[in-house]
């Protein structure tokens, strides 16, 4: 047996791919929770089909998902990988291009027979594993479905359910190369199949034969070491987008002591919020799956009449279908919390693959005056905030809140350091209280300083009052045709929208001098690209900065004041240029689009080479 020399790296990519029913995703997340429990920073950029079992083989059946681990901090699933795992000739020809010159490939040979390599429409007479195109990577070719079949010959498993267990050996050949324990994933398999024991001691057959295998073969001359990350002290986790905003969500309602009520709709990237808030019912929390979108939205419309905290949620063509009851609520000045988790659209789409593509459709997707608040996240761990958020100023100021995330940072994941509850700030809720036969009258649209509206719960005795549709008349609440409280109310309500300016943070510099050159100003899921990026440029002297909006309507009160600093504003987003459109129209501000439009995150280095560009 060679000598294993054993390398230090500050930090790795590695890309698992192969057909979509090859569990490249349970690969790469069981390596995520391993890292993650490892103490180091990471970063995921889970890449599915659309297709529940996509056409085996093809090109459009791959499935993939990297992860960015290392011991500095990290903010993006990598441009490039180092490790690129391919299952069949497709995920080879699908994601060699994100992989590095020297590369290291490990490739399931038979994932390259004369099928394999007619589905993915490449020329028997040019296998890339013996034709010599992969000569500037460090090719690894095992056979791990025979290595997988022979380790289980005598399992009494058939062939399909032993195939099924090739991604074990994947993932323990991977533990290996990077030293890592493979405790979480024994513990894992345990679990989810304490009920079948024969699968669940083959899985954890194959995956100490990928261990192993890396152990006793010639094949690896190195091994790696990535040390923990220097992170904040605190209890951390790692957390998928989804996950973060349904605990942001709960947060809430408990802090505002109001039971909470989610009325949807299945749609991706948006389902896994329903599927996270019903494993908490304990806390009060009530999950309706709708029979279709509109249904999922009025009855969370008649929750928050009823004195809950009212979330609904959806992907662009969802909220399209929810628009006239968005309308609904802003008349009937309701706190309720629209969830967004934006995919490439329009029409289907791509519903897999991420866009930031409905921040107009937030803005302005409904008939006549409708204005609502607007947040967006711009990590997966940020979800937690900005959820909560929107129910904050949902409820303490009585109006619709749009939460935007995306399918890139839904499905993603990073370390979170979790508040403790008595960390978490307290949402105050009143509701209108009985009024007695010699009290003055009921006034539904009477306001506070916010301009909120008294909550008014039905059943309350002396609080009858009107609702629907229909204008309002100030004050009474009564049904008014007239055209000059028609455009008072108007004004109200954009007045209340724009108020809310004073009760959230102002705009921060997140990185980069307070003047400068040029600004990046991002909202949203391009965070860690800008971030990276903006990093880069400084360290080369470039006098660059990086803002990112998570306020989006009403915007910070001080934003036109910090953009002013700046020679040129560029504002990167993944559509076809939407907030610059609101900077330019709000601030007068000649801000110059980038976009990108292609269901795929930005790439550090490419912005860098925009911004460059932008300067030269």
């Amino acid at each position: 047996m060679n000598q294993i020399i054993e390398k230090e790296l500050e930090s790795v990519v590695i890309r698992f791919a192969g057909d979509s029913g090859d569990g490249m995703q349970l690969t790469g997340t069981q390596f995520t929770n391993a890292a993650a429990l490892f103490g180091n920073d990471l970063a995921t950029f889970p890449d599915f089909p659309a297709e529940i079992r996509a056409p085996q083989g093809t090109l459009a059946g791959v499935s993939g998902f990297q992860i960015h681990f290392g011991s500095t901090a990290i903010h993006t699933p990598g441009d490039q990988c180092d490790v690129l795992v391919a299952m069949n000739v497709a995920a080879l020809k699908a994601n060699i291009r994100h992989l590095k010159t020297g590369g290291v490939i490990i490739a399931n040979s038979d994932g390259f027979d004369a099928k394999n390599m007619r589905l993915a429409n490449v020329p028997e007479n040019q296998n890339p594993l013996t034709d010599g195109s992969l000569a500037k990577y460090d090719l690894k070719t095992i056979d791990v479905t025979k290595i997988t079949r022979s380790a289980l010959a005598d399992s009494g498993l058939g062939v399909k359910e032993i195939d099924r267990c090739k991604n074990m050996f994947v993932l323990g050949l991977i533990y290996w190369m990077y030293n890592r324990s493979m405790d979480s994933s024994i513990n894992f398999i345990k679990d989810k199949f304490r009920k079948k024991e024969a699968v669940m001691n083959a899985n954890l057959k194959v995956l100490q034969a990928g261990w192993n295998y890396g152990e006793t073969t010639e094949m690896f001359a190195n091994r790696f070491k990535v040390a923990p990350a220097k992170m904040a002290p605190g209890v951390y986790r790692s957390v998928m987008g989804n996950e973060a905003a349904a605990l942001g969500l709960v947060a809430a309602s408990q802090q505002c002591g109001l039971p909470l009520f989610y009325g949807t709709y299945p749609i991706t990237p948006a389902s896994d919020i329903l599927h996270e808030l019903s494993k908490y019912k304990h806390f009060d929390v009530k999950t309706f799956q709708a029979e279709d979108e509109i249904a999922g939205i009025c009855s969370a419309i008649g929750a928050a009449f009823g004195g809950n905290l009212a979330i609904t949620g959806s992907s662009g063509p969802g909220i399209a279908l929810k628009t006239e009851a968005i309308g609904l609520a802003t008349m009937l000045e309701l706190p309720l919390v629209v969830v967004n988790i934006q995919r490439a659209g329009p029409s289907t789409g791509m519903p897999t693959k991420t866009e930031q593509a409905d921040l107009l459709q937030s803005y302005y997707g409904r008939n006549g005056e409708c204005p609502v608040v607007i947040v967006a996240a711009q990590s997966p761990a940020d979800c937690f905030e900005m959820a909560f958020e929107a129910c904050r100023i949902a409820l303490n100021h009585m109006i619709p809140v749009f939460f935007l995330s995306d399918g890139y940072i839904a499905n993603g994941a990073e370390p979170w350091r979790f508040p403790k509850q008595a960390d978490l700030p307290k949402i105050p809720v009143s509701f209108a209280s009985e009024r007695k036969a010699d009290e003055p009258k009921f006034m539904p649209y009477e306001r506070n300083e916010k301009l909120g509206r008294p909550w008014a719960i039905p059943g309350t005795k002396g609080l009858e009052h009107r609702i629907g549709g229909i204008e309002k008349q100030n004050i009474t609440g009564n049904i008014s045709y007239d055209p000059v409280n028609h455009e008072q109310m108007v004004h109200l309500r954009q007045e209340k929208v724009d108020l809310v300016a004073n009760y959230i943070p102002e705009q921060t510099i997140d990185s980069g001098p307070e003047q400068g050159d040029l600004l990046m100003l991002g909202w949203g899921g391009t965070y860690g690209a800008l971030k990276t990026a903006a990093g880069m440029l400084q360290r080369e002297g470039y006098s660059v900065a990086h803002a990112h909006v998570r306020y989006l309507s009403p915007f910070p009160k001080n934003l036109g004041e910090l953009l002013s600093k700046y020679k040129t504003v560029v504002v990167p987003e993944l559509n076809n240029g939407q907030l610059v459109k609101i900077i330019r129209d709000k601030y007068y501000v000649d801000a110059i689009p980038y976009n990108k439009i292609q269901g795929q995150p930005f790439m550090a280095n490419e912005v860098v080479a925009k911004i460059k560009e932008i300067l030269a």
